[in-house]
């Protein structure tokens, strides 16, 4: 029986909110192993200026010693 864990992470960028999302996954993948899934929960733009981009997402990952069946 396959364990999945889910953390919610915002990446930021001054380019896209594309770009904040694949910043945060690839923080998370710096860290984490077994990434099964990335959504994307919402978008905006923030800042003084509104010039920072932000991605909020959620990352699944299997739990080790866990099987996918």
């Amino acid at each position: 029986m396959a364990v999945v864990k889910i953390i919610e992470l915002v990446g930021s960028s001054k380019t896209s909110t594309d770009d904040a999302a694949k910043q945060a996954l690839s923080q998370a993948q710096g860290t984490l192993r077994n990434i099964r899934a990335v959504d994307i929960v919402s978008t905006g733009i923030r800042g003084e200026n509104l010039d920072e981009y932000r991605a909020h997402v959620r990352v699944a990952f299997l739990i080790e010693g866990t099987d996918i069946d």
